[in-house]
């Protein structure tokens, strides 16, 4: 693909920018030399690569949920600033 004048004022456009004569040459350049690279990189016979999401190994590290169904009242409300029949007090939010 040639990047000209007209391509670098398009990208520029949906990207928003304004771009001074200086900064379309160094944009022209630097997008050619992407471009370049690019297509470097489709030279290289990846047919026998496996596709991966990741350089090293994930694996789930997270404990297993249980679900645990506790009467566990007290405990929470023990750091409640104010509290009132067993239940957490907030104050009025609407007249």
């Amino acid at each position: 693909m040639i990047i000209d004048e007209k391509t670098i004022d398009y990208v520029a456009a949906l990207a928003k920018l304004e771009l001074s004569e200086e900064e379309k040459v160094k944009a022209e350049k630097d997008l050619g030399s992407i471009l370049g690279y690019m297509e470097t990189m489709n030279e290289l016979d990846t047919d026998n690569i496996e596709p991966m999401s990741h350089v090293f190994p994930i694996r789930n590290v997270f404990r297993e949920d249980k679900v645990v169904n506790e009467p566990n009242r007290d405990i929470l409300l023990e750091n409640a600033p104010a509290k009132k029949d067993g239940c957490f007090m907030v104050p009025k939010t609407v007249e």
